[in-house]
């Protein structure tokens, strides 16, 4: 979503950092640019102007005057003036009162409460452990009670039994003592919405929250409507009293204005963020990694997070048993590509790591994307057994024949040979504690040096669950680190982003060759 403000602000940003002094002439230019920017990605014009003036004031003061890089600490005042305007601090759901603690989901049809509702309800229980009932009171909305029954049905969550002919006030109030008589920690509300915003649902909203008396009152707002969402908002918490913001379809094509105006205007922090249709797709919004991304540095905590996330910790532990032992057949880079698909495919992972949006071209005209993985899963899926355990047997004929099996030419079946004995090759040295990719990985996040054992892997789960951040691994601080102010840094086991780009585990990206 913030892929033009990042590519907009990356451009102003490294014509600063390129200047070996910087004048106020100079500031003023780069603020005006600034400025031009925030408003064509739709941010609200208050929150443009304070932001343009906190970050001239400290650019023009004596810290940058006199910085060996002024440049740089440019970079890092507009950083920490995106995270303050994005809220400082990143603030999670407060479930902290006596069950069921009430939650009621508010905003415009369309916007995606339901299936927001049904997300949340999946990460409360998965993630939280806590017994969740979902209710519907949207009685307008043609099949909306029945919309959430399937999606409860879907992830095995209650949902309240339908009553027909009962208004919203009352559903709440039943909803509340089905809660209480069957024990559950956490009651879902979700309204009815109209297609803009009038009297009546705010009535309604409002006879509600009387009924229900939530401890959290949720305003859903979809990212792609721009200021509307700021409006919105305001009219909301006027009426309602809003604790928290959910933002959905951030994984859109939107300009970002709502997300970096409604904390601002609102000073409502905005709690979550839906990044998909699926119902795991609901992420925390820490303020400091969104600032991050848009300034293009990327997000290694939540790609780490993600992949402990993700990760099988039975495969993961045979995978990495084998790779101990220099063994990595087939199957085991059939296993690795299905992860990166889980992880959100190669689209989502490059989004978090640093760099990339300036390499964007570049990817663009190489043509990867997620058919790619598949591309390649369909080509070890059409090799008998024998032939993922033993690449080494596969000859002219038999590739001939796994080409037309995968539907692709016998060009593609090589590339994937070749990648795989790349990797192949790679294990062996991690193995032997020659370094690589993996053992600067394992060594980032606590292992020292080599692979990670199986105890270590699992070890690393546990602590991601309790919500500790693994030894040595690069957290995302409130002030850049020192690092960054002589240019973007290097990856643990990444070798820079000036070649092509590769991920942990794997030697670059499948089929991303040079060009003949």
């Amino acid at each position: 979503m913030f892929d033009n403000l990042s590519e907009k602000l990356g451009g102003i940003l490294d014509r600063l950092t390129g200047r070996g002094a910087l004048s106020e002439a100079d500031v003023d230019a780069a603020m005006r640019e600034i400025r031009r920017a925030l408003l064509e990605a739709d941010v609200a014009l208050e929150v443009v102007r304070s932001f343009t003036e906190r970050v001239r004031e400290q650019a023009i003061g004596a810290t940058v005057v006199k910085s060996v890089k002024p440049g740089q600490m440019v970079v890092k005042i507009v950083n920490d003036e995106l995270i303050a305007t994005l809220g400082s601090e990143g603030q999670s759901i407060d479930l902290n009162a006596v069950p069921p603690v009430p939650i009621m989901m508010v905003g415009l049809q369309g916007s995606g409460k339901t299936t927001t509702t049904a997300k949340l309800a999946r990460r409360l229980t998965e993630r939280d452990k806590r017994k969740v009932l979902m209710a519907s009171l949207d009685v307008y909305r043609p099949a909306a009670m029945e919309q959430l029954a399937v999606l409860g049905r879907d992830l095995s969550i209650d949902t309240l039994p339908i009553v027909a002919g009962q208004q919203p006030p009352d559903i709440a109030r039943r909803a509340m003592e089905a809660g209480k008589l069957g024990g559950y920690d956490v009651v879902l509300l979700d309204t009815a919405g109209r297609t803009t915003l009038d009297e009546e649902m705010m009535t309604e909203a409002a006879e509600i929250k009387a009924a229900a008396n939530p401890h959290e009152v949720l305003l859903v707002a979809d990212s792609l409507t721009g200021q509307d969402a700021v409006n919105l908002a305001r009219a909301f918490d006027q009426r309602v009293g809003l604790t928290g913001i959910v933002l959905t379809r951030i994984d859109g094509d939107g300009r970002g204005g709502a997300a970096l105006s409604m904390r601002a205007v609102t000073g409502k922090p905005i709690k979550l963020m839906g990044t998909g249709e699926k119902t795991d797709a609901l992420e925390d919004f820490h303020p400091d990694r969104i600032a991050s991304r848009i300034l293009g540095m990327g997000d290694i905590v939540s790609l780490v997070e993600k992949a402990a996330a993700t990760l099988d910790a039975e495969k993961a532990a045979a995978v990495a048993e084998k790779m101990r032992k220099g063994k990595f057949d087939l199957t085991d880079l059939r296993d690795q590509l299905l992860q990166m698909t889980k992880m959100g495919g190669i689209g989502g992972l490059m989004g978090l790591m640093p760099g990339i949006s300036k390499m964007k071209n570049q990817i663009a005209a190489s043509g990867i994307d997620d058919r790619v993985l598949k591309r390649q899963v369909a080509i070890i899926d059409s090799m008998t057994r024998e032939e993922r355990k033993n690449p080494d047997i596969l000859k002219a004929s038999r590739k001939k024949r796994i080409a037309a099996g995968a539907g692709i030419k016998v060009e593609d079946v090589n590339k994937l040979l070749k990648m795989h004995r790349n990797m192949a090759d790679m294990m062996k040295a991690v193995s032997r504690g020659k370094g690589g990719p993996m053992a600067g990985l394992a060594k980032a996040m606590g292992f020292g040096g080599g692979m990670p054992s199986p105890d270590e892997i699992k070890a690393m789960q546990d602590k991601m669950k309790s919500g500790e951040m693994p030894e040595g691994l690069p957290e995302l601080p409130k002030d850049l680190p020192a690092s960054l102010r002589g240019g973007m840094p290097n990856l643990p086991g990444l070798t820079g982003l000036s070649g092509k780009p590769t991920l942990p585990g794997l030697g670059g990206f499948p089929g991303f060759g040079k060009k003949k």
